[in-house]
């Protein structure tokens, strides 16, 4: 190959690479910092850029977006002197990447030790029940610190959050058993309560159905006696209009005997006067009826089938029998206890 073709050779070599060193394209959301010499030039924005070739030079490439970083856990001292692990989630973004490229050396580092002393600042002044108790209030002291300490190096904190609070496995102990302690003291007052409760509302439904029984039976008592009201009413009208005869009387009288003598404690027996004048106006009856016609022999008895008496009870229902038979045979014209004649 003669000198002049690999002349043109090494010339179009080197054409081409001065091509793509003077040809960037930036990313979207990205910002390339530009030095021409050492020394800051612009910035480029996203999209093809033109560059001097061998004068240029990118310094930095700047990432626009919303960034995480997860610090591992720091140790801090509570007010009360306790110890505990916190574990801290940062967000933020670069607004300005001149400043965050030539304002510090490593801003993730700056941010991370600043996390760290602001945490403490701000946990310091609290004991450690209320570190665990207020986490928001934390986090906001915690973004508002950072954002205002690292507005110069052109960031912006959006976000703060403590992922977890570890307090020493002694106190971790401590804390189960109190929580423990105040569960069973609440489940205690819950099934008092509830005992309390119950009681109150048994005795309510007691004292209800008791009035209501109580009720019940006054108006059963009063309908009770309104019905044995009309029905005495309903016999003495009855008995009234009926005009019962001496014998009738004197019938029911023999009839309501075995009654008063039921039970094993009647010992005395009462007669009253008006049994002795039904039985002599039977006697009367009987002797100065018609003697010109037959009359039918009329015998009282008392039935008996049906009662349950005792020896007592049924030797004076005997004897009251026997001396209604007797009253009819003097009434007749016959011997007291003497058996009529045979029929012929």
């Amino acid at each position: 190959m003669e000198p002049v073709g690999i002349l043109l050779l090494i010339v179009a070599v080197f054409l081409i690479i001065v091509l793509f060193r003077s040809i960037k394209i930036v990313p979207q959301q990205w910002n390339y910092i530009i030095e021409r010499l050492g020394r800051y030039r612009r910035t480029l924005e996203p999209g093809p850029r033109l560059l001097v070739p061998f004068v240029d030079s990118v310094r930095a490439k700047v990432d626009l977006r919303e960034r995480v970083v997860n610090f591992p856990p720091q140790p801090v001292i509570t007010a009360d002197n306790l110890g505990v692990q916190i574990d801290t989630v940062l967000y933020y973004i670069i607004t300005q990447p001149t400043a965050a490229v030539y304002n510090i050396d490593d801003y993730l580092a700056g941010v991370e030790q600043l996390t760290t002393t602001t945490l403490r600042n701000v946990v310091g002044s609290m004991d450690l029940e209320k570190t665990l108790t207020s986490r928001e209030e934390i986090n906001a002291r915690l973004a508002a610190e950072l954002d205002k300490a690292t507005d110069k190096w052109g960031l912006k904190v959006t976000r703060v959050e403590l992922r977890s609070i570890e307090p020493p496995l002694s106190i971790r102990d401590a804390m189960e058993k109190q929580m423990r302690a105040e569960r069973d003291r609440r489940a205690a007052i819950l099934n008092a309560e509830g005992t309390k409760r119950s009681s109150i509302l048994m005795a309510e439904g007691e004292q209800q159905s008791a009035v209501l029984r109580a009720k019940g039976e006054r108006d059963a008592a009063v309908l009770r006696a309104d019905g044995e009201a009309k029905a005495i009413q309903t016999v003495f009208a009855a008995i009234h209009n009926a005009k019962p005869t001496d014998r009738l009387l004197t019938y029911q009288y023999l009839q309501t005997l075995p009654t008063i003598a039921q039970g094993t404690a009647n010992k005395v027996w009462v007669v009253p006067a008006e049994l002795t004048k039904a039985l002599g106006g039977i006697g009367n009856a009987f002797g100065g009826g018609d003697a010109s016609g037959p009359r039918e022999e009329e015998e009282v008895e008392v039935d008996t089938s049906a009662l349950e008496l005792d020896d007592s009870a049924l030797k004076a229902l005997e004897e009251a029998q026997q001396a209604a038979r007797e009253v009819q045979d003097i009434g007749e014209g016959k011997e007291p206890g003497q058996l009529p004649p045979a029929p012929a």
